[in-house]
């Protein structure tokens, strides 16, 4: 079998790690000349670091990476409004684990190109996808303008929220709203742990919101901002210093910290309509997105892929028909409409909530965190929730041997 996976981010990278694994070809198409290193994700749930050690590569993630401390929603002041205690399950091999997005997508890299199966180009940006009832085809063109075909058995869209795959099936289609709401990466050294600040944060205000995270071991902290949406890249960079002095403990100016990147971007919550037309199919960011607050957009993509994978293994092994995949669109769609979309709208809901104090009893999610600190029973539900979008698809095999850990 040879499969074409368009995008190299970490999901299209972990996706080419899992299939040459098992044997299978790839050709691994990037319409940039290198690996993304914007302020993006950086916290993965259990059921993603689950994925990670399949793919093979959790030993060089946590060599570079750690596991955070637990939890905390906070009041514009910086007082706790709740802890989720033990949130990251530290006890289990895949206990939640800490690294940007660009570290990572260093590691699934390095771990593709040393196998024989893989080929990457760089600089194929994709023009279009077509497919015949033999074989599906992507047309690129390179920076000096010529254009090249590749061909396989599968094509796989991982190329982002603009990706041209889903636009080669659907056009402009691509179902769900845009937040009337604008986000600004920040990576940047400033030691809130100095302020009583634990690993991840989420400060609660209806116009200062924020994420405040712990990222590498050396004290490289996300915050994840809410700005005027009337402002620009270039204005949102210009206000970037008042709005630190404004929402971070401290009130600090620009020599008081070391600012690496500044990204603004928009947010939404979108599905395709399918992930799969023949053999063509979508996954992660390609076929849907959600807001990042609660770590649900990459996560998600990751464990897209994770099943993806096991859908083209089990094809490639004679172990399951083609059906399998329609199994995949069933079953990943539908994990988005019932647990990411609600699960993560409520996430960003909260973050403007006026009078923080009053969630753990005005919530129902806050209020289950809660009672799950003083409860083991109520703390197993909470612990198991965070394996709710997982979904073994080798149950699905000709003669299921399923060994997945959900």
């Amino acid at each position: 079998m040879h499969v074409v996976v368009v995008g190299a981010g970490p999901c299209g990278l972990l996706l080419t790690v899992r299939l040459a694994i098992a044997g299978i070809k790839v050709t691994l198409l990037e319409a940039n000349n290198k690996l993304d290193d914007r302020p993006r994700a950086g916290i993965y749930a259990p059921c993603a670091v689950l994925e990670f050690m399949r793919a093979g590569v959790l030993d060089d993630v946590r060599a570079q990476g750690f596991i955070p401390d637990d939890i905390v929603w906070r009041a514009f002041d910086g007082k706790p409004v709740l802890e989720w205690k033990d949130s990251t399950q530290v006890a289990k091999p895949e206990a939640m684990t800490t690294l940007p997005q660009g570290m990572l997508g260093a590691i699934m890299y390095k771990h593709a190109v040393a196998s024989p199966n893989v080929s990457v180009k760089f600089d194929h940006k994709v023009l279009n996808v077509h497919q015949d009832e033999r074989q599906a085809w992507v047309k690129t063109q390179l920076p000096n303008g010529s254009q090249e075909d590749f061909y396989g058995d599968y094509v796989v869209g991982t190329d982002g929220a603009n990706s041209q795959v889903r636009k080669s099936l659907f056009g402009d289609r691509f179902d769900g709203h845009t937040w009337n709401a604008q986000i600004v990466a920040t990576d940047v050294y400033y030691d809130l742990h100095r302020f009583g600040y634990g690993d991840i944060n989420f400060i609660l205000h209806p116009e200062h919101y924020y994420m405040a995270a712990r990222i590498t071991r050396d004290g490289l902290w996300r915050v994840s901002y809410g700005e005027d949406t009337r402002l620009n890249a270039e204005e949102c960079a210009a206000n970037q210093p008042r709005k630190f002095e404004t929402i971070l403990p401290g009130n600090p100016k620009p020599g008081d910290y070391k600012l690496t990147r500044c990204s603004p971007y928009r947010i939404h919550q979108r599905c395709a309509e399918s992930f799969r037309v023949g053999r063509v199919l979508l996954a992660a960011d390609a076929a849907h997105l959600c807001n990042p607050f609660g770590g649900l957009g990459l996560v998600g993509g990751l464990v897209d892929v994770g099943g993806l994978s096991d859908c083209l293994i089990g094809l490639h092994e004679d172990k399951a028909d083609d059906t399998i995949l329609a199994k995949y669109d069933e079953v990943r769609r539908k994990a988005w409409h019932e647990l990411i979309n609600p699960i993560s709208s409520g996430n960003f809901q909260r973050m403007g909530t006026a009078d923080a104090s009053s969630l753990p009893g005005t919530d129902p999610s806050m209020s289950m965190v809660k009672r799950a600190n003083g409860d083991p029973a109520i703390k197993k539900d909470l612990d198991d929730s965070a394996y709710a979008i997982c979904h073994d698809f080798t149950q699905y095999y000709k003669e299921s041997t399923s060994s997945v850990k959900l």
